[in-house]
């Protein structure tokens, strides 16, 4: 099978949505079919003048036979071609709608619920990579649930995470440095915990110049600068090594489409501290970790405490951890599932 997938620039950029396209692609390029990846340029989700005539001409590159597969962060693009998609039964790939994106001013988050509430029901199929989010594009988008399938991330079989040996609690964040992810609520959190011995290190690109700088400013002003390490993006064995001295992953996110950070953290047998932003809830099991309300630096700060100050429970929520992991979807099937998808678009 010849498909086109088209994600907005550039395709190599560090993120969980980003990195579930890469695996994806990946996948189906490993069973035998031609994958073509054209980079959309321009702002997106809400399009500018490049990005809407890099759609066109995207959509102009794609052989009349190829099936079409457009990653959620650049449909709004094609809004003006949304009959010529219909015709070509393109699939749209939902990470979570753009329109929920926290921190959006009102005027983008309306553009953008317009934009979709006009393309998602006119697809042949939409993939979620979560149940989640597939539950809430009926009501709030108005797409028939027959038309909405369900791949969810996998992960990699991967060791153990070890831990930092004491005395204190190494904490591990990941995640882009936006407002979506979170991390001035769990500097705030942690900041009412100085009394405890923890440190925490932040992995994620600054894609938000001013909002990372804003992070910086906050650990200076809570005292915890000598506590906070902003890593920045890292990969590879750098980040192994990282998972594996961590005593605990913590995000205080206020919305994610799947939470692909927290599986990897389980896969690990890390114990998690999280907020129940969208889908991230229904990935990680009571047992393995402490769930706090989006946004509640308060409970999210006293969760944590517990955590952090006793070392018995961390290790049962480790055990609990590291046996749900075992549990969770593998990438090795997760470029099938999406073909079974691709089928029923027609």
């Amino acid at each position: 099978m010849d498909i086109a997938f088209l994600v907005p620039a550039p395709f190599d950029a560090i993120s969980g949505g980003y990195g579930y396209d890469r695996r994806l692609v990946a996948g189906l390029r490993a069973q035998g079919h031609a994958v073509q990846v054209i980079e959309l340029p321009g702002v997106h989700p809400l399009p500018d003048t490049e990005a809407l005539a890099g759609a066109r001409a995207a959509l102009d590159a794609v052989p009349p036979d190829a099936r079409i597969i457009i990653d959620g962060l650049g449909l709004p693009a094609f809004q003006p071609q949304l009959e010529e998609l219909v015709q070509r039964k393109a699939v749209g790939l939902i990470h979570h709608p753009t329109a929920l994106e926290h921190g959006n001013p009102g005027p983008v988050r309306d553009a953008l619920r317009a934009a979709e509430q006009a393309m998602f029901p006119a697809f042949a199929r939409l993939v979620a990579t979560s149940p989640l989010t597939a539950r809430r594009l009926p009501p709030e988008f108005g797409v028939e649930e027959a038309r909405i399938g369900v791949v969810e991330p996998g992960t990699d079989p991967a060791p153990r995470s070890t831990g930092s040996g004491g005395p204190g609690c190494a904490i591990l964040t990941i995640g882009t440095l936006v407002p979506r992810k979170g991390h001035d609520v769990l500097l705030r959190a942690l900041g009412g915990l100085s009394d405890l011995d923890w440190t925490l290190t932040i992995v994620g690109p600054p894609r938000d110049a001013v909002h990372a700088d804003g992070l910086r400013a906050l650990a200076e002003e809570l005292g915890l600068a000598n506590r906070v390490t902003f890593a920045g993006e890292v990969s590879g064995a750098q980040l192994d090594a990282l998972w594996a001295g961590a005593d605990l992953f913590a995000l205080a996110t206020h919305w994610e489409g799947y939470g692909m950070a927290a599986a990897e953290a389980l896969a690990r047998g890390l114990p998690v501290a999280i907020t129940a932003g969208g889908a991230i809830a229904e990935v990680v099991p009571v047992a393995a970790g402490v769930i706090s309300p989006p946004g509640d630096v308060v409970s999210l700060g006293k969760a944590m405490r517990r955590v952090i100050f006793d070392t018995d429970l961390r290790a049962e929520m480790a055990e609990a951890a590291w046996a749900a992991g075992q549990k969770l979807p593998r990438w090795e099937d997760r470029a099938t599932a999406f073909l079974a998808e691709l089928d029923k678009a027609g």
